[in-house]
């Protein structure tokens, strides 16, 4: 395995109007007053470890793509953990070269459609008829390194692979094509390529069609397929090119349809073979060599859901002149004009934290993808994005995050689930393919417009936002109830009579489950919907939406506690419908549960909870969770019985806030160490890095928060705070064209095992005047462009301050108003 090295790109600005031209300046631009600062990292690039999460669960996409490209170009392989297609562990074959991935995701294989495959000889006769086309027949192993690992590199805008044939592959994209290389080895007298139409990566396909043309060797196909986590299915459709890298193909010297392993030579259609249900089917061609030297050919795959006449128009407008390294140099280009606009300071800092930090701030930009002019159900001229897989594991950091560094994308994202919410009546929640997938819990795309509009309100006309029908979207996921809950929206009329969601009521338009997390998701969402309704000054309903958001107490059982543990007193717990309660061990679905549930997608699953223990957070208001569970010091108690004990869950995304939950007993020492200590042990650069899947950058983004030393409150205008790996990290902001930088006076180094050092915090000034709080700061100061200085100390007992202000804000203390 190998990684990328430290190589130079030029600029490439991806604006596509006067105002997104101003908003989307270059990052390394040097600018003076508010603006971005010189780049210190020129080529942040060259710090992305693609490999990363690529074995054992951790299901990241290696291959090429743009940032949020519809196109991801990449291998598949026959490993039982190929969700994302690829596995960096060598035992496994490769099965071919596909064009459409997702990355992080769990469920079934996703997409990893229109498989092409190099032969460099067919059988020990080397007929055409002896080519072994269906994916058992044409697998093979890559060439392994001498330490193991497969031969095999990436970086971003770029991925190549040496297969055990001898034949080298390469790979890079725009947004909706891919661009292949396949390089044979000397003295190939028949190179061969194929082109696999109905293999995605569940093997679901019905209803192909392709058609050949023997003369150009163009292949034009489609196919039906299933969704990989939901009922639905979806369409697909691709254009196959090909031409000689440095030499002039011409024709074909033999070409024909195949099925299974039979090629047939003279077909151009699959109508003239006899296929059934889920054959394996595609096209095969014979090329001549290059007559003077090396034989490399190019394929250039356009991919699209509308037609096989929009894939091709997509190739030829996309990728016009098939040059490869022209594609591969934009495609780094734009991934250093969107990696360079955060910059960390790299003096005593570990290298291979440099590299975990730009490789998961890179992993986060993967998915969601822009599909724009690529939805078959209606026409539209606003954005459509897709692989939301799902929002209810990236609301809580991944659009934070964006807020930071990429409002552009991160408007064309909103504006694009409006949309869908205007033609299918509620916001997407898992959406996959263009298909609806099952929600995991609450309707969290809620929180996720409710990011942008509490940051960017000011802004919105200019990021093309209309605030008007971001807010028709947020009433309609929370006051009108959906045929099917499991697809989008929420139980709402349970929701809004009860002020919960009760374990005894079975509805036709739903499965009952979850009923304690959706409550908790359902109050949440609403707080984001409150904090829209205030800026709009509707205070009608900025006050209803905030009483929702109480909510999450109305399943509050104060007299449950722990078994074996006394001491631990009140927990969340599943009720009825007449308000009482019902029992749920607070040790299910955590490591300590005697029955070993796992709390997913079940229908039979009548515990309440999704992928959590009961012991869970509401962000919204943590000073009266703080209030229920007994007060301050026993709520420090409960935080240290979770770690001790196990039930904190670094994999999974209701998790993640819990190292910070001691900022609001006023221990932010403790929340410091205990984030620190979570990178230390469960995170890493090398391909078994991270502790379980990605959820489409779910944990990158968490990772680059802690790694920053902030961590945010979804639809607010506050960061938690605590210290950077890095003795500065500056974010620049296109939006505001302003660049707020961090500074750690006083940093020495990050301990190893994230335990002690002087990483604490204990005074803090913006622009050199005292701020009131050690552990959070506002939004303004990174909207103005603000320097933030934090005094480090090697105290583990700091405060946040002194005043009543210093704490961060809660609903029940007055905060958020």
């Amino acid at each position: 395995m190998r990684i990328s090295p430290l190589l130079h790109s030029g600029a490439l600005l991806l604006s596509s109007s006067s105002v997104l031209l101003a908003i989307h300046q270059r990052a390394s631009a040097s600018v003076t007053g508010g603006g971005h600062l010189d780049a210190s990292i020129s080529d942040p690039a060259s710090y992305v470890n693609p490999f990363i999460g690529t074995t054992n669960g951790g299901n990241v996409f290696p291959g090429a793509t743009l940032p949020h490209g519809m196109a991801k170009v990449g291998m598949d392989t026959d490993s039982p953990y190929n969700q994302a297609g690829y596995d960096s562990n060598a035992t496994y074959n490769a099965i071919g070269f596909s064009q459409l991935h997702d990355s992080g995701t769990g469920g079934s294989v996703s997409l990893a459609l229109f498989k092409l495959w190099p032969f460099a000889s067919c059988g020990t006769d080397n007929r055409f008829q002896s080519c072994q086309t269906s994916i058992n027949g044409r697998k093979t192993l890559r060439k392994v390194l001498s330490d193991g690992s497969p031969d095999d590199y990436a970086e971003p805008g770029y991925f190549s692979s040496n297969l055990s044939t001898g034949i080298r592959v390469e790979l890079t994209s725009t947004r909706r094509t891919g661009l292949h290389r396949y390089t044979f080895p000397a003295g190939t007298g028949l190179p061969r390529l194929s082109v696999d139409i109905t293999n995605d990566g569940i093997r679901s396909s019905t209803a192909p069609v392709m058609q050949l043309d023997p003369n150009t060797a163009r292949v034009i196909g489609g196919a039906t397929f299933a969704a990989s986590f939901g009922p639905e299915r979806y369409t697909a459709y691709t254009c196959v090119d090909f031409q000689g890298d440095g030499f002039n193909l011409g024709p074909p010297t033999e070409y024909g349809a195949w099925l299974g392993n039979s090629p047939v030579k003279q077909t151009i259609n699959i109508s003239q073979l006899y296929f059934g249900f889920l054959d394996e089917l595609g096209a095969l061609f014979t090329f001549a060599p290059n007559p003077s030297g090396i034989t490399a050919i190019l394929a250039r795959v356009g991919v699209s859901f509308i037609s096989t006449d929009q894939a091709c128009a997509n190739a030829e407008e996309e990728i016009p002149s098939f040059d490869f390294a022209q594609v591969q140099s934009d495609s780094r280009a734009a991934w250093n004009d969107l990696l360079g606009r955060v910059q960390v300071g790299t003096d005593g800092v570990h290298p291979n934290t440099v590299e975990l930090f730009y490789s998961s701030l890179y992993r986060t930009h993967i998915v969601p993808s822009d599909y724009t002019d690529e939805n078959p159900m209606w026409n539209s001229t606003e954005p459509y994005y897709d692989s939301f897989y799902c929002n209810w594991d990236t609301f809580r950091t991944l659009y934070p995050l964006y807020s930071l560094h990429d409002p552009v994308d991160f408007a064309r994202i909103v504006r694009g689930m409006i949309n869908i919410q205007q033609h299918e009546g509620w916001l997407p929640e898992c959406r996959g393919a263009t298909v609806k997938q099952w929600i995991q819990g609450g309707s969290n795309g809620d929180p996720i417009l409710g990011e942008f509009f509490v940051k960017f309100y000011q802004y919105a006309d200019a990021l093309n936002v209309s605030a008007s029908a971001l807010y028709t979207a947020l009433l309609a996921d929370a006051e009108d109830q959906p045929p099917n809950w499991d697809l989008q929206g929420r139980q709402a009329n349970l929701w809004k009579s009860l002020g919960y969601i009760p374990q005894d009521v079975w509805e036709l338009s739903g499965t009952n489950t979850k009923q304690v997390s959706r409550t908790l998701e359902y109050a949440f969402g609403d707080f984001a919907i409150s904090q829209v309704a205030k800026i709009l000054n509707e205070t009608a309903d900025a006050a209803k939406y905030v009483q929702r958001a109480g909510n999450f107490a109305n399943v509050w059982n104060p007299n449950t506690t722990v078994p074996g543990h006394p001491d631990i007193v009140g927990m969340m717990q599943p009720r009825f419908a007449n308000g009482t309660f019902n029992y749920t061990d607070p040790r299910h679905c955590s490591v300590n549960d005697p029955t070993h549930s796992t709390c997913y997608l079940f229908a039979a699953n009548w515990d309440g909870f999704y992928e959590d223990s009961p012991i869970v957070f509401v962000p919204q208001d943590m000073a009266k969770l703080v209030e229920l569970q007994g007060g301050t010091e026993k709520f420090i108690d409960r935080l240290n019985f979770m770690f001790n004990e196990s039930y904190y869950d670094e994999t999974d995304e209701p998790s993640e806030q819990i190292p910070f939950m001691y900022h609001y007993a006023n221990r932010p020492g403790l929340s410091t160490q205990h984030s620190r200590q979570v990178i230390a042990q469960w995170f890493n650069t090398s391909v078994n890095g991270l502790p379980g899947n990605d959820d489409s950058g779910a944990m990158a983004s968490y990772v680059v928060f802690f790694l920053a030393g902030l961590y945010p409150v979804p639809a607010t205008r506050q960061y938690l705070l605590s210290s950077p790996w890095f003795p500065q990290i500056s974010f620049y902001n296109p939006a505001f064209n302003t660049t707020t930088t961090i500074v750690a006076t006083n940093f020495a180094g990050n301990p190893a095992d994230g335990t002690g050092g002087q990483v604490f915090v204990e005074n803090v000034t913006i622009d050199g005047v005292p701020w009131h709080s050690n552990c959070f700061v506002e939004w303004d100061a990174f909207e103005r462009g603000a320097t933030i200085e934090l005094v480090l100390t090697d105290s583990l007992d700091v405060t946040c301050g002194a005043g009543a202000d210093a704490l961060p804000p809660s609903l029940s203390t007055g905060g958020f108003d």
